[in-house]
């Protein structure tokens, strides 16, 4: 068997129609334009190139957008000030901080200090409890987008064993929140394999799973051995593991791919995968945040 790649881009395009849709229907129909802020501290060329990315998609869309560049010198107190007037601004539905922030500032604290109704990221300690009971309006970006990827790719999963490799507070932990809820698209038995399951163990869990979500941040980690036939993988690794000849990183999943695509039914390539949907899951977030700010969606 040689799977079907499932490939981020192409999803994430079709979803961004949809928004792109959505978002004129709720200019028309009830006078609302979602709004974000993308707030980067410092200069760090990896978080321009976030940022900027996020912008344009956001302009695409039709957002009113802000893009509110800071000095790395940036006090704590001042930033946790800015913070304070976004959450008061009622033209903007979702806020952003790109990390990293510079040492000085606690990243934690910076976090918390958004509103959790325009926590786009879905990373504040209100928005994990709403979706660990089942009551959100909005996913951490990276664990929707796999979700996106395996209903619109495999199928719906209701039903189907899932094993998550790792168990990080960004994808591993909210996936399996994610899988289990009593929602389209989910409803799965799920299982979660770490650094702390026996190696004998994690194969044999692995070995069960109709559907295989892994991010543990090891190149080429998942083996063929480790897989049923017929498997639908998503491989949410990016690993530099060299240089091509261009110059460029030459990146690995956490799976093997070449080996492991000849018994899946259905794998995401690294790159191409899951990367393209992060960004498209903020845009659906935010479109959501100010959804729930005019009413028109309720917890």
């Amino acid at each position: 068997m040689a799977a079907k790649l499932i490939k981020g881009a192409e999803v994430a395009a079709q979803i961004r129609e949809e928004l792109k849709k959505e978002v004129e229907e709720l200019k028309a129909k009830h006078n609302l334009v979602p709004g974000l802020v993308t707030i980067l501290v410092g200069q760090d060329p990896g978080s321009i190139s976030y940022v900027t990315a996020k912008q344009k998609t956001s302009h695409e869309l039709g957002f009113y957008s802000i893009q509110d560049n800071q000095e790395p010198d940036i006090t704590e107190a001042a930033l946790l000030a800015l913070l304070d007037k976004y959450n008061k601004d009622p033209k903007i539905h979702g806020i952003l901080v790109q990390l990293p922030l510079p040492k000085h500032i606690d990243s934690n604290k910076v976090l918390y200090g958004i509103n959790p109704d325009k926590d786009v990221d879905a990373f504040h300690p209100v928005n994990v409890g709403r979706i660990l009971i089942g009551n959100y309006a909005f996913l951490p970006c990276t664990p929707a987008g796999c979700q996106e990827l395996i209903y619109r790719a495999y199928g719906d999963p209701k039903g189907k064993e899932v094993v998550v490799v790792g168990r990080s507070n960004i994808v591993g932990k909210p996936m399996v929140a994610i899988m289990l809820q009593k929602r389209v698209g989910a409803n799965a038995t799920v299982t979660c394999v770490h650094t702390g399951t026996p190696k004998d163990k994690m194969i044999e869990h692995c070995r069960r799973a109709d559907i295989l979500i892994v991010a543990a941040g090891v190149p080429n980690y998942i083996q063929a051995d480790w897989v049923k036939e017929g498997v639908c993988v998503i491989d949410v690794g990016v690993n530099r593991i060299g240089m091509t000849e261009s110059g460029k990183a030459k990146l690995a999943g956490d799976v093997d791919f070449a080996a492991v695509s000849e018994k899946a039914s259905f794998i995401t390539p690294v790159p191409g995968g899951v990367g393209p949907m992060t960004i498209t899951m903020l845009m659906k977030n935010t479109v959501m945040a100010a959804k729930m700010a005019a009413g028109l969606v309720k917890l």
